[in-house]
């Protein structure tokens, strides 16, 4: 009895393992992807590399997917619009942030956007001890904390945007999620690439068509969205929806020793305690919020 116990646990373990590599590897190709394009900040800005990011992942989902094939509610459009106009500005000011502080930091701040949604959405008291751990993280993040390292503010105010984009995409996402074989994403994206490429263009004109910095953008395309957004579908398949939020909500931490490793970007202690604490109150409400 004991031999089937044991070679069900091993089992199940190895069942389990195979998704969360997925999603390590998801998270290690976002955030490779990010250092990628801060590389091209100097060539084109970082509206041109949104532009080159979203516009290439626009025509590779389109080519793939032909959402022209399947019928569109007129009742839908309006929400794919502005899930796509919001898809896109959470790129743009998520970018900006990378041209002025570290990733981790950056992208720490940018993850309270889904916090709140899930926040905002409980209805147990419990809960709002992620809000608590979340806003003594961004607290130590902040030049005015004690001890704080500085910090452009700029570059926390468009990473507070983009959090503010990404909880919309969120509430907008979930009212398209239905549609059939891959619309939102792939109509989304066009929408996206339709709000964002004037910016890329205004500010980087014909460097964009360079061959080096299209094949950079190109590598970030599949880097950020491609490559990740294909290992997470995998993952999904076999992880409970609370184990998989509990992964992603490494994204910072992982951030942040992408920025150091491939950007030589240094935290202080005080901020990878910060990064810390966003990371934990992300994943008790991602476990919390699927047991309801």
């Amino acid at each position: 009895m004991n031999d089937q116990v044991n070679a069900h646990a091993a089992t199940r373990a190895q069942g389990v393992a195979a998704p969360a590599l997925a999603i390590l590897g998801s998270l290690v190709s976002i955030n490779a992807g990010a250092a990628w394009a801060k590389g091209l900040f100097p060539a084109v800005g970082s509206a041109g590399v949104v532009a080159l990011r979203v516009g290439l992942s626009a025509l590779i989902l389109l080519a793939i997917v032909r959402p022209w094939r399947f019928k569109l509610r007129r009742a839908d459009v309006p929400n794919l619009v502005i899930y796509g106009v919001m898809l896109g500005a959470m790129n743009l000011f998520i970018y900006r942030s990378f041209e002025r502080i570290p990733l981790g930091i950056a992208v720490a701040i940018e993850v309270t956007g889904p916090l709140a949604v899930v926040i905002l959405s409980s209805r147990h008291a419990r809960d709002f001890l992620w809000v608590i751990l979340a806003g003594a993280g961004l607290w130590l993040l902040l030049p005015t904390a004690a001890g704080s390292a500085p910090l452009d503010p700029i570059g926390i105010a468009y990473a507070l945007a983009a959090a503010f984009c990404w909880a919309m995409y969120i509430v907008f996402g979930k009212r398209v999620s239905m549609l059939d074989g891959g619309q939102a994403v792939s109509w989304g994206l066009l929408a996206a690439c339709v709000f964002v490429v004037p910016f890329g263009v205004t500010h980087a004109g014909g460097d964009l068509l360079a061959p080096a910095v299209l094949g950079g953008g190109l590598a970030v395309a599949l880097l950020s969205s491609a490559l990740p957004y294909t290992l997470e579908m995998k993952a999904l398949k076999r992880l409970p929806r609370r184990v998989f939020g509990i992964l992603v909500s490494a994204g910072p931490a992982v951030a942040a020793l992408a920025g150091f490793l491939l950007l030589g970007e240094r935290l202080t202690t005080l901020q990878w305690l910060a990064i810390a604490l966003v990371t934990l109150a992300c994943a008790g409400a991602a476990a919390t919020a699927d047991r309801r």
